[in-house]
């Protein structure tokens, strides 16, 4: 198992270097001289170019590239041209946030995902699966933001069971914390449920018409067992995978629910970063959510060991 991992953990050293020659040159090829913008359109041209150099834009893009890739990994990002602040320690206030946006998004994702998948499969082409098939299409067909902007509508401004926008950190007012998360977490939840529901459908599907399923219930064992012991396990995973894609990219900011309800995580502060032309926020932005998918991609490659002893079995004979 130890060798499984350590191989896993060695193959994403070259992508994480990829990712980041990505990220920078993607970020220096953005038109217009971000020296000019710091300085301001009406800053003389002395003091523009004297801003280039200080920025070490009058370096080839390679020394360039050298430069920041040995402070990022010394822990440096540099720092937001908005208010001077370094930008990992922005990214590393605005985490919490996002992170449980994320976490909420998933309970929310497998608390429908996985009865409704299971039960579809099990009870297939009843009323119970044309149901939960018809609810998974509208659910990845509703737009995020539509969704968002309805339930503030009718759940804020016209019932006014929960606040419309906002964010409040859980160890000042855990209740109130949950109130202001829990519509932007129905919305990304959702849309999650949907995919993981009908994938699992599909998976179980495959796993229930295999020979070890008719053995266990020509043993007779309870539906319930077969299904959750037996079927469940095997066909989760296609979903891990699409589930660490998800993750991946919900710690990355989820960008328009949290504009829409004004959570300060990640995401909101890309479109701040954005709007705002502060490059090194954004630089800083961008390299944490592809490092973020990276590494939950990694975790993922290593669960499928424990979902399948087969695929443990077959890297360790390699």
């Amino acid at each position: 198992m130890t060798r499984y991992i350590t191989r896993r953990l060695l193959l994403t050293i070259p992508v994480l270097l990829l990712v980041s020659m990505v990220v920078f040159t993607l970020i220096a090829l953005i038109p217009g001289d971000p020296a000019l913008v710091f300085a301001g359109g009406e800053a003389d041209p002395e003091a523009i170019e004297a801003l280039r150099r200080h920025l070490g834009l009058d370096r080839p893009l390679v020394v360039r590239y050298a430069i920041w890739l040995g402070h990022v990994l010394r822990g440096d990002l540099g720092k937001s041209v908005r208010d001077g602040r370094p930008v990992r320690e922005v990214l590393l206030l605005k985490l919490p946030v996002t992170v449980e946006l994320a976490v909420l998004s998933l309970v929310v994702s497998w608390a429908i995902a996985v009865p409704a998948g299971v039960l579809a499969a099990w009870k297939r082409r009843s009323v119970l699966d044309y149901a939960a098939t018809t609810v998974a299409l509208a659910g990845i067909s509703i737009p995020n933001f539509w969704l968002g902007i309805m339930l503030i509508y009718l759940l804020a401004v016209n019932l006014r069971w929960l606040p419309p926008s906002g964010y409040v950190e859980p160890w000042i007012d855990p209740a109130r914390n949950l109130q202001m998360m829990v519509m932007p977490a129905t919305v990304l939840g959702t849309a999650l449920a949907a995919l993981v529901m009908r994938l699992l459908r599909s998976s179980m599907l495959e796993v229930l018409g295999t020979e070890y399923i008719r053995t266990a219930q020509a043993k007779g064992l309870r539906d319930r067992v077969v299904l959750v012991r037996h079927a469940l396990k095997n066909a989760m995973i296609p979903v891990a995978t699409v589930m660490g894609l998800q993750l991946g990219g919900l710690l990355g900011g989820a960008v328009i629910t949290e504009t829409i309800f004004a959570v300060p995580g990640i995401g909101r502060l890309a479109v701040e970063s954005i709007l705002t032309r502060d490059y090194p926020m954004v630089q800083g932005v961008v390299l944490f959510s592809a490092v973020a998918i990276v590494f939950v991609n990694f975790a993922v490659d290593v669960s499928y060991s424990f979902l399948d002893p087969r695929i443990r079995l077959v890297e360790e004979r390699r």
